[in-house]
């Protein structure tokens, strides 16, 4: 088994650390202002495209970037260092979108790609979270078309998206189906957008439809296959958080081990003494723990693992890296001290950040139950042989 990366992924991982440095120096201006002015935005979104990290999951032949699984987890390590979800600024068009038509790809996927339209995903609603059965969104057919009626939660991006792919019911029948909704169709709109925990780049606002009018080909997919699409976007957000939360953490680490060398107290340095050394030391070991786990999932995705077990392993991945990264940053803040609580240190901010990850794509309690699903029915197997023994 050779891990050393090939000349063409060390170059990916370099851009990808070249691009986060850029995106780095706006970290404080986006604290401070909650948010950064649409003129910067731009100016972002074209150094991503300049990088090479536009539509990254999307095929060449559509103009997208074509990574594969591992390349995917290099670049988003190195973009998970970013504090405040500035990270959300290289997030790609949404994999549901590759079930779009022709005439669907010309009009909101192929404009994705290139950067002029944006995407938010609308599933959570205030009764249903971790259960999506439990949505009351419904979409009813019409001679025309569809009505739409419903209330989504946690859109996160929605207040940057031009569109929104929304989950509802298709009436009657209960047929979960997921539907292309403009932000500007009559209708839809904005009930409130809550304050957070963190300062994220993007608002994640709460969306009222109400006898919203959309035309027969509204619906991407089939009609009752909006699980089978939502199942397969949440896979890819959890091995993006796994990617993601082990950047974080790495990014802490670095800071709170510089800092322990440098800050002297009783005579010594922080580092020598055996307490903030074991600290330090536990870290380094838990993240080389996730980020082992997390590359080798990702080499196996590459190499033909079937969907049950990606989805056990993805589900494996976001407990392991999520709950690593929220003791590794918990830890640092306490190796810096006082000087860790400020907000104009990163560590402070990944704090906040690191939080949401072990609630968001299903919950950390969530994953150990899709994990014993998987021990129930089909054993240890599939969770621990690599491919091909």
């Amino acid at each position: 088994m050779d891990l050393r990366l090939t000349p063409h992924q060390a170059d990916l991982k370099r851009r990808a650390r070249a691009l986060t440095d850029e995106v780095m120096a706006y970290e404080l201006q986006c604290e401070e202002e909650n948010g950064l002015p649409p003129d910067v935005l731009q100016r972002l979104y074209g150094r991503v495209k300049e990088h090479g990290f536009q539509a990254y999951n999307m095929p060449v032949e559509w103009g997208g970037g074509g990574f594969s699984r591992v390349e995917i987890t290099l670049a988003l390590e190195e973009f998970g260092r970013l504090t405040n979800g500035l990270w959300w600024l290289m997030v790609p068009p949404a994999n549901a979108l590759r079930a779009c038509t022709p005439a669907q790809r010309e009009r909101y996927l192929f404009p994705c790609i290139r950067g002029e339209r944006f995407t938010a995903v609308a599933v959570t609603e205030p009764g249903a979270g971790s259960d999506p059965r439990m949505i009351q969104a419904t979409a009813e057919r019409t001679t025309s078309g569809w009505v739409l009626n419903g209330e989504k939660w946690f859109v996160s991006a929605g207040d940057r998206a031009d569109f929104i792919i929304v989950q509802a019911k298709v009436m009657p029948g209960e047929h979960h189906t997921l539907f292309l909704v403009d932000k500007g169709t009559p209708g839809v709109a904005v009930k409130r957008v809550p304050k957070f925990m963190q300062n994220f780049v993007f608002e994640h606002p709460e969306f009222t439809f109400t006898n919203v009018e959309l035309p027969v080909d509204a619906v991407l997919g089939d009609v009752g296959g909006g699980f089978t699409l939502s199942k397969n976007w949440f896979l890819a957000a959890r091995l993006l958080i796994g990617a993601q939360t082990v950047g974080a953490a790495m990014r802490a680490l670095e800071i709170a081990t510089a800092w322990a060398k440098e800050r002297r107290t009783f005579g010594r340095r922080l580092i020598e003494h055996q307490m903030i050394a074991t600290m330090l030391v536990d870290s380094v070991i838990e993240i080389n723990q996730a980020r082992a786990l997390v590359y080798r999932v990702a080499w196996e995705a590459d190499n033909g693992m079937d969907a049950k077990s990606l989805m056990a392993k993805g589900a494996m991945i976001k407990v392991a890296s999520s709950e690593c990264a929220g003791r590794v940053v918990d830890r640092c803040l306490q190796v810096l001290g006082g000087r860790g609580y400020m907000r104009e240190n990163p560590v402070e901010r990944l704090y906040r950040d690191m939080r949401i990850e072990r609630i968001w794509e299903g919950s950390s309690e969530i994953q150990r139950l899709i994990l014993t699903n998987e021990l129930d029915k089909r054993g240890l197997t599939n969770l621990f042989e690599l491919p091909g023994s």
